[in-house]
């Protein structure tokens, strides 16, 4: 095996070997790092696609909404205090073409139009006071899947159906089949039949959000033929704001992406990437000395047998791919083991971490992607530490490394 071995390769494995315990301790030292790197990597990669599909499953990822009505003094009236107007209830002029020219966009996968507003929703001598949406279900339910946080019921959705959320439902003593009269600010009044009872997860939306079809909300709320905002969904979550700004520009509809509206959140999820990165900076620092420290240390103890492979022709390039190739070597072992320490404590992550009624926490997908990146990254960190040692190694003078 070791004719088709290169030389580099027969010296560097043979001086591995003669220091078979400082071999051991590098590569479990490299092993825990990669294993610390990958597992981290993985759980903060879970946990941020479990909080951004919380967040984001239950609204879009950029919103449309008509422009602000805004008060102007009268001419003449300088130094006159002016009071904000009362904001009412209005639509996006020509939101189809609007609507249109969005779904044109390479980034975007679904703009639904909706219709919403404030409304009474009565049953008997009790009343709540709730939001009205007004939906076209196939496009809407490709934003927000309704069909999954449906608790009973079914989510049709004709001129006379709406559905409610589950505290509303226990509120006013109504179930599937039942019939509410909503009626809206503006006088209308309309008597609904309940199809479904969903939950979104939260409390507050649960007893104030209702879905009603699209021209249902438009005739209730005094919108005809027109829609209250736009929802739109992009491919890029983290893309949302600037798309956003794009879809501004280029149709001068104000968009206001998740990220601007959640602006807190989205800072959360900015500073968990920060500490990821400077976790795996430190580690992999760490695990370039300790391959670094020990390769010095070889090279001192290996000095005279570097200065007899001089001696006998060896090229200092031939020693410089000797020690580089150790470097290799321990990264990439400490990789395959760190790789496989990592897998393992995920998979006892997911066994054991559950959440109070025994589901797990949030699910972790292991990466391919991940392992190969920590493989490829160890390799050249490994490398990278190896040439200072490599270097030294290769300027030792034949002669006065073989005296000693």
């Amino acid at each position: 095996m070791n004719r088709w071995m290169p030389f580099e390769w027969i010296v560097a494995i043979r001086f591995l070997r003669e220091g078979r315990l400082q071999t051991l301790f590098i590569i479990s030292g490299v092993a825990i790092g990669v294993g610390v790197i990958v597992f981290m990597s993985a759980l903060l990669a879970g946990l941020q696609s479990n909080f951004i599909r919380r967040v984001l499953s239950a609204q879009a990822h950029i919103q449309m909404l008509p422009p602000q009505e805004v008060a102007r003094p009268m001419r003449g009236s300088d130094g006159a205090i002016v009071q904000a107007p009362l904001q009412r209830l209005k639509g996006i002029n020509q939101w189809q073409a609007v609507a249109a020219q969005i779904r044109g966009m390479s980034d975007v996968l679904v703009v639904s139009p909706l219709a919403s507003g404030s409304a009474l929703a009565v049953r008997g001598n009790a009343s709540r006071a709730i939001s009205l949406v007004g939906i076209e279900p196939l496009q809407y339910f490709r934003i927000v899947d309704i069909n999954e946080k449906l608790v009973r019921g079914s989510t049709r959705l004709t001129g006379t159906d709406m559905l409610i959320g589950t505290e509303l439902a226990s509120d006013l003593g109504v179930d599937v089949g039942d019939k509410l009269r909503v009626n809206s600010a503006n006088g209308a009044s309309s008597i609904l039949t309940i199809t479904g009872v969903f939950d979104l997860g939260n409390k507050g939306a649960n007893l104030r959000n209702t879905f009603v079809a699209l021209h249902t909300a438009q005739s209730l709320l005094g919108l005809p033929g027109g829609v209250s905002s736009l929802e739109v969904t992009v491919q890029d979550v983290y893309a949302a704001e600037d798309i956003a700004q794009r879809i501004t520009q280029s149709t001068g509809v104000q968009a206001d992406s998740w990220i601007k509206t959640s602006a807190q959140f989205f800072a959360a999820v900015s500073a968990q990437t920060t500490a990821n990165t400077a976790i795996r900076f430190f580690v992999g620092l760490s695990v370039a000395f300790g391959i670094a420290s020990v390769l010095v240390v070889v090279v001192v103890q290996k000095s005279r047998e570097i200065g007899i492979l001089r001696a006998m022709g060896i090229s200092q390039g031939q020693i410089l791919r000797v020690f580089l190739t150790q470097g290799g070597l321990l990264g990439f072992g400490g990789a395959v083991a760190g790789c496989a320490i990592g897998a393992l404590a995920l998979l006892l992550w997911q066994t054991y971490a559950r959440s109070p009624d025994g589901t797990t926490l949030f699910p972790l997908v292991f990466d391919p992607v991940l392992f190969s990146a920590a493989l490829v990254l160890a390799t050249l960190t490994g490398l990278a530490a190896a040439v200072a040692p490599a270097l030294r190694a290769a300027r030792l003078d034949p002669v006065v490394a073989i005296r000693g």
